[in-house]
């Protein structure tokens, strides 16, 4: 069953915040927030496997299905590169942490599963300084799709763009190895792109680009109540919105860069709003949540979705 079957056949959750998952809970540093490493050492599998398999329970509970994100957010050459990782260490890690979540999987044979492997953007995840036109996206995230891609990734999320160029690349990369894709977007307390694009003209603009290659949007590294205005509005482009994955806290990005301490914020008031927003757009697919969420969150969601 590929994977556009697989999810409109049900409801898929997903995990929460990852990173700050492991920095703030489980005390473990995460060197420029890349929890990639993680799969290099049985120390590190094991949480990522403990962590995963606390959302998956959460889908087996729901009813719902789980799609497995893979921890490489910042498995992408330069940052790769800035750690210390040459590319052929860099591959085996992207392709090593989707086997590791197959694996996983099976854990869960009632379970209905998708392997994602996730890209993150080349610059920061906050900020459009570093913007890369379609082409030069293209190139950059190529090694990193196809790492994936033999992995046994079954769709590549883009998670964190924060501008349009990029976000068109890694939606060629994927489709020219024959994958469907996901772009999540990055939004401000306004609900534009840090670049400043408005939400539908960013997805309008790569549906434009791609002929409409990603499978659906979702917005993410955002609070509901920064881009639930836009949503409200109401248009065709909220159709092409499949997921969500927004973070726990209401401060913005400058404030949560500045912030020593864990905002997680209050599980049942974010679950309330997924519980708002899933009214009013019609394809949404998947509920996963971002910084600060955790297995709460995402239990508290998965109540408020199904009722």
């Amino acid at each position: 069953m590929n994977f556009t079957t697989k999810i409109h056949r049900t409801p898929f959750l997903s995990d929460g915040g990852l990173e700050t998952w492991m920095v703030f809970h489980e005390a473990i540093p995460l060197r420029d927030f890349a929890a990639f490493e993680l799969v290099e050492s049985a120390a590190g599998r094991e949480a990522l496997r403990t962590y995963y398999r606390r959302f998956a329970r959460i889908a087996q509970r729901s009813g719902c299905g789980f799609l497995f994100e893979s921890p490489t957010w910042r498995a992408s050459p330069d940052w790769g590169a800035r750690l210390g990782y040459d590319p052929d260490r860099l591959a085996a890690v992207n392709r090593g942490a989707v086997e590791m979540l197959a694996t996983l999987s099976s854990e869960f044979p009632h379970v209905p599963s998708i392997l994602s492997g996730c890209v993150g953007p080349r610059g920061d995840g906050y900020e459009a300084h570093h913007r890369l036109q379609a082409g030069a996206a293209q190139a950059y995230h190529m090694p990193q799709v196809a790492a994936l891609a033999m992995g046994g990734a079954e769709v590549i999320s883009a998670i964190t763009m924060t501008h349009i160029g990029e976000a068109i690349g890694i939606a060629r990369a994927a489709t020219a190895l024959g994958l469907p894709s996901v772009i999540s977007f990055t939004v401000e307390t306004d609900g534009r792109l840090p670049d400043g694009s408005p939400l539908s003209a960013a997805i309008w603009a790569v549906d434009a680009a791609t002929g409409h290659a990603p499978a659906y949007y979702m917005v993410n590294c955002a609070h509901p109540t920064h881009f639930r205005p836009a949503f409200e509005a109401g248009a065709d482009w909220l159709r092409r919105i499949g997921g969500l994955k927004a973070n726990a806290s209401h401060l913005s990005h400058a404030e949560l860069d500045c912030a020593e301490v864990l905002d997680d914020g209050n599980p049942q008031e974010l679950a309330a709003h997924y519980a708002a927003l899933r009214r009013i757009l019609p394809n949404l697919r998947v509920t996963s949540g971002c910084c600060g969420t955790d297995h709460r969150h995402l239990s508290a969601m998965a109540q408020a979705m199904a009722a």
